[in-house]
């Protein structure tokens, strides 16, 4: 109801990515309208880390373009999530963001996220270790994944699509890069 009531908004699936059980895990999020990824790298499944990583956006984006991108997350409840409040608010309780959450069982309300976690596992194959990588070595990931052509925005990539809906200071605040076509590798060889 509130997506149909605000259709305006930004709508941003949500969700982690394990490693290895109990080792470092990434923070997806997918904007809907261009399909454009963003990966962070935490330290662990946390609800703790999961507010770093907002908080760290936010202050990167700013008020209004950090409004803009996130205008609705959906996500399921997994114990990172559980504490919508603290995601949607600052600490002086202004709400940035609304969060809601998938039904039980249907992933498929945020498909779009899950195709990018298979191309994700192109390159960090299941059980996998985060644990020796960084923030820069999933931006490069993520700006191979994020240069791909897709069918589904027919034959651009989500860099190419983002512009139609989303500022160009976006990308510097990111550390969004496109990579040119014929040197887009979603292969593990990517990070070595």
């Amino acid at each position: 109801m509130y997506i149909a009531e605000n259709p305006e908004l930004s709508i941003v699936e949500m969700d982690t990515v394990e490693g290895r059980k109990g080792g470092k895990v990434l923070l997806t999020l997918l904007i809907r309208s261009c399909r454009l990824g963003l990966t962070f790298l935490m330290e662990d499944k946390t609800q703790k880390s999961v507010k770093a990583c907002f908080d760290l956006l936010y202050k990167s984006l700013g008020e209004k373009l950090f409004k803009t991108v996130f205008g609705v997350i959906l996500t399921d409840n997994g114990s990172e999530f559980l504490n919508p409040l603290e995601l949607e608010c600052d600490g002086d309780g202004l709400i940035h963001t609304r969060l809601f959450y998938c039904d039980p069982n249907a992933s498929y309300q945020k498909g779009m996220l899950e195709k990018n976690h298979e191309f994700i596992r192109y390159i960090l194959p299941k059980g996998s270790s985060f644990d020796d990588l960084h923030q820069p070595d999933i931006n490069c990931v993520m700006n191979h994944i994020n240069s791909l052509n897709r069918d589904s925005l027919g034959g651009k990539s989500p860099f190419d699509a983002v512009r139609f809906f989303l500022p160009d200071e976006l990308f510097p605040a990111l550390q969004c890069q496109k990579i040119p076509p014929d040197e887009v590798l979603l292969k593990p060889s990517l990070l070595k």
